[in-house]
């Protein structure tokens, strides 16, 4: 039998005689490297703890004096794990709807082979929301990429004709959709790739915000292929905005060609660009398209495909189905997620406190041309390119706003993102971006 004692919550939670309030930095992080997977690589000497107010975290860094012990700091949250926070930590017309939903309601989950009441709501404020035709729940962010990917080759065979097993998928250089097989399969990342192969059939990448690239294959291919499956803005490559007039020249090819416009939204979605949707930026209306991450309210793992009727309509029963996709919980912070979005009007003050950020941005460009290249964003999507050079280093970068108490993770060696909650206020972007000052003079 499993010797296996659990007692205790919060910094009392007691497994097998360690106390997890008892811990300092460097017993989780060696807890981590011995009992976990080592597929991700946390900021050192650090351990969040919880949450102060929407934009700040309390976290525990090594007490100077005692290394087995710990100290209690604020730390400005400038990443809001990769947009699934935009309304905030905790917030609370989400988390009363969670809270009211478990005492009152008690329905935290059932199987979608029988019907709940808050699929409906879901699936009204969704549509709603995203201006299309139906909705299919998921869980995982990387589940909406996926579905698209399986919903682009059943259209191809069903609808567009393309032969048995001839489907091609485009996806763009440099994406990230997530980790799944199908998901790098369409990566060009080596570090994502090695050792996991052999990968999908049937994928075609092109560089991205590049039309003629794109026109080539289409012409060359065009009869084959099923759908290009791209990301609006690109998030992981560094924040790479594409041409102002890049989505409409693409959208008109796809017309042209016959082939579905799919786009990835999980992470510029829910108001994170300064539009609802990165999509509507752009004047265009992708044929399918992935949400994730702010789906959920920060509270929930929530995603969906939202879709035109006669793309989604291809699925039949036992086609598609996920055992958590919209079960009752998830379906209620789905609603309070999109309701907050709407009521603050999320996009307006991801515009506001975005301009007020790039604006801090190109202050230290003009200050540091020496060491900062380019500034990027829309939104509250943002990213600082500092030179190639060994001395400026993202991960440096990273560390060292961390010990001014700001909370951002580079990507790419040399690129920082800046991310925070679209809650954040005026006074708080000041702070980030003097920390960002201190840092990049520093180096």
């Amino acid at each position: 039998m499993a010797n296996v004692n659990i007692s205790g919550y919060g910094d009392d939670l007691t497994v097998n005689g360690t106390r997890i309030g008892d811990l300092s930095p460097q017993g989780h992080e060696d807890i981590e490297k011995k009992m976990g997977g080592r597929n991700y690589s946390p900021l050192e000497n650090v351990v969040v703890s919880h949450v102060q107010d929407s934009s700040t975290l309390i976290c525990r860094k090594p007490d100077p004096n005692d290394v087995n012990a710990y100290i209690e700091e604020e730390l400005m949250d400038g990443l809001c794990c990769y947009s699934a926070v935009n309304q905030g930590q905790l917030n609370q017309t989400i988390v009363d709807a969670i809270v009211t939903h478990l005492t009152k309601e008690k329905l935290p989950t059932v199987p979608r082979s029988i019907r709940h009441k808050y699929m409906s709501a879901f699936l009204m404020a969704a549509t709603a929301v995203t201006e299309m035709d139906r909705i299919v729940p998921k869980v995982a962010g990387v589940e909406a990429p996926e579905l698209m990917f399986k919903l682009s080759r059943r259209w191809g065979y069903k609808v567009k004709g393309i032969p048995e097993n001839e489907a091609i998928v485009v996806a763009a250089k440099g994406n990230f959709h997530g980790r799944s097989i199908t998901a790098v399969s369409m990566s060009d990342d080596s570090v994502a790739r090695e050792g996991f192969g052999p990968f999908l059939s049937g994928i075609e990448l092109v560089p991205f915000n590049d039309i003629e690239a794109l026109e080539t294959l289409f012409k060359a291919k065009g009869e084959r292929i099923a759908s290009y499956l791209a990301e609006p803005i690109q998030g992981e490559a560094g924040v790479i905005v594409p041409d102002n007039d890049y989505w409409t020249k693409v959208r008109a090819l796809c017309d042209d060609h016959n082939i579905l416009l799919a786009m990835d939204e999980v992470q510029t979605g829910f108001a994170r660009t300064g539009a609802n949707f990165a999509h509507q930026l752009f004047g265009v209306k992708p044929d399918l398209m992935g949400c994730g991450k702010a789906a959920g309210g920060g509270v929930l793992p929530v995603s969906f495909v939202a879709g035109r009727d006669d793309v989604i309509d291809i699925l039949t029963p036992g086609s598609e189905g996920s055992t958590f996709g919209g079960y009752p919980l998830a379906s209620v912070a789905s609603v309070y997620a999109i309701k907050v979005m709407i009521d603050d009007n999320l996009a307006e003050c991801a515009r506001t406190r975005g301009a007020q950020l790039m604006n801090h941005f190109d202050d230290i460009k003009a200050e540091f041309p020496d060491k900062i290249k380019e500034n990027r964003g829309r939104g509250l999507l943002t990213a600082f390119e500092m030179h190639d050079s060994p001395h400026l280093d993202g991960h440096t970068v990273s560390v060292e706003l961390l010990n001014r108490g700001v909370y951002a993770k580079e990507t790419h060696h040399s690129t920082v993102r800046v991310a925070p909650a679209l809650t954040i206020q005026a006074w708080q972007i000041d702070n980030i971006a003097e920390a960002i000052r201190d840092v990049v003079k520093s180096l």
